[in-house]
């Protein structure tokens, strides 16, 4: 048996596609135009890259893209001058402050000073309490993506056993909440966890994403199981690197029902969903109905 490989570069071409229908009624019926503020602090390299691709993206899709890049010597009341200057204005309806923030600032403080309706990477405490107790919420990017993929291989998700490997505040706690809300029964697992691969096994749906390369063997995997692989790892590969995820794919494929491939899977589906969650937030700010389809 080979898996069903899930195509998250196509699906979020998709979502983007839909998305920029919409902001082009929005344009056309009510002037609107979703605005989306990116602040980075520092050159990291990979920062600098991904936020490059989410303007570019954000100006494809018909939004204004406003992009504010800080030296990494940026004080923290600085940054929080320029986050209450975005809170302010009405033509900015999602903030994100790229992550990781030089180690001088506090991202829990930054991060928790952003206006919560314009929270569109939803990690400010109080749309974690809200996606926690079932109540309406900006949903973080990559759960959410995952959770459009599960759906639309799927359909309905109720019953279904899902075991999230990995406990992080960005992915694996929200995606527990995400399947819980789709009325799975939820295991997160850790490192900690004990015989991980027989819990692993007991999976109809399997979320990897605890950041270690290649940890998720075939033998962890139920026959017929849906993998999501939400792991990005560079590995040596002689003098080149390779991009792999947490999930062995070769001998993953050969057991699961429905894969995502590292890179092509879950990635993409990031971005599309940050301008999905911004979109949101616009029309919630305006009292419009929200998009269908593009929220959890």
């Amino acid at each position: 048996m080979t898996a069903t490989i899930i195509d998250g570069k196509a699906f979020a071409a998709m979502v983007r596609a839909q998305v920029a229908e919409h902001v082009a009624r929005l344009k056309a019926e009510h002037g609107l135009t979703p605005g989306l503020a990116v602040v980075l602090v520092g050159e990291d390299p990979a920062s600098e890259v991904y936020v490059r691709s989410k303007g570019k993206q954000t100006v494809e899709a018909g939004m204004a893209s406003f992009e504010h890049k800080l030296p990494a010597d940026t004080s923290e009341q600085e940054l929080l001058s320029l986050v209450e200057k975005l809170n302010a204005d009405p033509e900015v309806h999602g903030i994100l402050v790229q992550l990781p923030l030089p180690s001088h600032l506090n991202s829990d403080l930054i991060i928790n000073a952003i206006d919560p309706a314009k929270d569109v990477d939803g990690f400010h405490i109080s749309n974690v309490g809200l996606l926690g107790t079932g109540q309406k919420s900006m949903v973080p990017c990559t759960p959410l993506g995952c959770l459009m993929l599960l759906r639309d291989h799927l359909g309905s998700l109720s019953g279904l056993n899902a075991v999230v490997v990995g406990r992080s505040n960005i992915v694996g706690k929200p995606m527990a909440q995400l399947l819980l809300g789709d009325s799975c029964t939820v295991t997160i697992a850790h490192s900690r966890t004990k015989d991980l691969p027989e819990v692993c096994r007991r999976a109809d749906i399997l979320v990897a994403a605890v950041g270690r390369p290649e940890m998720v063997k075939g033998d962890w995997v139920k026959p017929g199981a849906t993998v999501i692989d939400v792991g990005i790892n560079r590995i040596a590969l002689g003098d080149k690197t390779k991009l792999v995820g947490d999930v062995d794919f070769a001998s993953a494929v050969t057991v699961a029902g429905a894969i995502t491939p590292v890179p092509g899977g879950v990635g993409p589906m990031t971005i599309a969903c940050l301008l999905a969650n911004t979109l949101t937030a616009c029309c919630r700010a305006n009292g419009l109905p929200e998009p269908t389809g593009l929220t959890a």
